[in-house]
């Protein structure tokens, strides 16, 4: 029928003013009229209905019923260009066909049309009568639309919500490449931290760092490449293809994705700083000594662009920087995708190698790092009176995250559920966290919240750690707000180990939470000699790692800027499948 063209909630909307107005002009009750060009049309027409004979009523109200439809035809455009006709007396005669229970049903606009009958105490029956059949018909051009706009919006509501699970991950870091070797190192409570041989950095107060000793790039990044890229995406495109093949994405497994619904999602907080200072080295001299490659290979969002080139994937590609919580944003957004629908595997994680001169300065200028080079696998110690500041680390995190009935389909290996999480923003100050740890708290509520979990199922935490003054305190006070009535909880920070890698942190400790849950040991905070006082050591992890069945992991990343991003991780359950 013509009317069922009329799905635009404007055009609806600006339909449903014309015959409300109508109708109350016609039964003495003036109803608000806009002070638009509209409004004033309609409150002139209304004015004049009122002055009509009641002999000559019906024919010349029909025909303004159907030049309003026209005009707002021409307005709305395709969308009603047969509401015009069906507004005419050859339309009302279509509608006399329907049955009286569609147009006045027990719903809200049936109610609201019968009732219409008893607001005039006066006057003739037949003129009542008239405006009522020629006011109910007319509106049926509105409820249809309506109805049919309920139905789907109920339909969208009632709809099962797309559960993501974690199928593969790969990771480059000083504590191996890989995450068994990864966590086999965490466990034991080996340092990563030595000190720096890339450069020669004598100069600095701070000369160790989580530094990568041994990489290759061999079998994945083509030679052409791994000559000219910055070591960031040397280490994305490495982690990422990792996590595909442990995902046991064969080129068979490949050729039967839906490449449009396979996106990637790896950011970065620093980028390509190696090849934009070389740029501008080579600037000093000539800009025809300048790399081509030195823009895109510099820009955080090229790693996502080239490893989608890699694997044909056509799916949401993009990258996010937000400082350190960098890799907690890309992996929920990631989620967010697979939930809307808008994807079914997702590459999600980040990437940094900010250990080179340019890199170190800078944070030393910050006066943020560690400066205890005669001990530098002591140097990072979160939660000790002693600690100085943080370690630089470097490397990437990858996880392939997969719809659950994607990922049964294939007959993957789920290793975990991502249950959700959330992001806040301190509004503070650049680098120092707030002093209440008002946003932290905030992030914590709004993940729980957004997951539908119960705090009190939350029994580990991989905090962030990261050794500084401030941060460390305002993060557990924090937590003990939020999970201090748990008895089972247990704190710990992979950075002690690997130090701070930057945008890539959230994604490697999301591997470390991963593992904690798989193997059911949660590794030791290591040089946690002398604890602040606030810290309760029952709850923090000491020099020994702990056993523990993992209920529900929280994995959490701030950084600079006031950026807080804290994501939920479980064991995957399938009996969880039918609640």
């Amino acid at each position: 029928m013509a009317f069922t063209a009329a799905t635009s909630p404007l055009c609806t909307w600006l339909i449903a003013a014309c015959v409300t107005n109508s109708v109350a002009g016609l039964t003495g009750n003036d109803a608000p009229v806009s002070s638009g060009p509209l409004g004033r049309r309609l409150k002139r027409r209304i004015a004049r209905s009122k002055q009509l004979t009641a002999e000559s009523w019906l024919g010349i109200g029909v025909q303004a019923a159907s030049r309003s439809g026209q005009s707002l035809v021409a307005f709305c455009e395709s969308g009603l260009s047969e509401l015009g006709t069906f507004c005419s007396l050859q339309g009302f005669k279509e509608c006399n066909n329907l049955k009286q229970e569609s147009l006045f049903g027990d719903g809200f606009f049936g109610e609201s049309l019968r009732g219409l009958r008893g607001l005039r105490g006066s006057g003739s029956k037949s003129i009542r009568a008239g405006r009522r059949a020629v006011a109910g018909k007319a509106s049926a051009v509105v409820v249809q639309p309506a109805k049919e706009s309920e139905q789907k919006k109920n339909k969208k509501t009632a709809t099962k919500q797309r559960r993501v699970v974690v199928t593969g991950m790969g990771l480059v870091s000083c504590h191996g490449h890989d995450p068994d070797t990864f966590y086999e190192n965490l466990l034991t409570g080996k340092s990563g931290i030595t000190e720096i041989e890339r450069f020669d950095c004598r100069d600095f107060p701070t000369r160790f760092a989580g530094e990568i000793k041994s990489f290759s790039t061999e079998g994945w990044v083509a030679g052409k490449f791994a000559r000219r890229m910055d070591r960031f995406m040397l280490y994305l495109l490495t982690a990422g293809k990792k996590a595909v093949m442990d995902a046991d994405i064969s080129e068979e497994v490949m050729k039967d994705l839906d490449k449009s619904k396979c996106g990637v999602l790896i950011g970065s907080a620093m980028g390509g700083m190696q090849v934009f200072n070389d740029a501008i080295e080579a600037l000093r001299v000539s800009y025809r000594k300048m790399n081509p490659f030195c823009v895109p290979f510099a820009t955080t969002n090229m790693g996502s662009a080239m490893l989608a080139m890699d694997l044909g994937w056509m799916g949401p590609n993009y990258s996010i920087s937000t400082a350190c919580a960098t890799s907690n944003f890309c992996m929920l957004s990631a989620a967010n995708h697979i939930i809307r629908g808008e994807a079914d595997v997702m590459l999600s994680g980040g990437s940094d190698a900010a250990i080179i001169p340019i890199g170190l300065g800078g944070f030393v200028a910050c006066r943020a790092l560690s400066q205890r080079n005669d001990d530098p696998a002591k140097a990072s110690r979160p939660w000790d009176k002693n600690r100085d500041g943080f370690v630089m680390g470097e490397g990437a995190g990858v996880l392939l995250l997969e719809e659950l009935e994607h990922a049964k389909t294939r007959g993957a290996e789920i290793y975990a559920e991502f249950l959700g999480g959330s992001f806040t923003c301190d509004a503070y100050h650049m680098t120092e966290p707030h002093p209440e740890g008002a946003g932290v708290l905030l992030c914590i509520e709004k993940a729980l919240a957004q997951s539908g979990v119960n705090k009190t199922d939350v029994n580990y935490v991989n905090a962030h750690a990261t050794s500084t003054k401030a941060g460390d305190l305002q993060e557990y006070k924090a937590l003990m707000k939020a999970f201090g009535g748990n008895p089972e909880l247990k704190v710990n920070s992979t950075k002690s180990m690997v130090g701070h890698l930057l945008g890539a942190a959230g994604a490697v400790e999301a591997i470390a939470t991963i593992q904690a849950i798989r193997s059911g040991w949660v590794h030791p905070t290591i040089n946690l000699e002398d604890p602040e006082s606030e810290v309760d050591m029952n709850v923090i992890v000491g020099d020994e790692k702990q056993r523990l069945d993992i209920k529900v992991a929280l994995s959490n990343s701030f950084g600079f800027g006031g950026h807080n991003s804290s994501i939920l991780f479980a064991p995957y359950v399938e009996a969880n499948e039918e609640e």
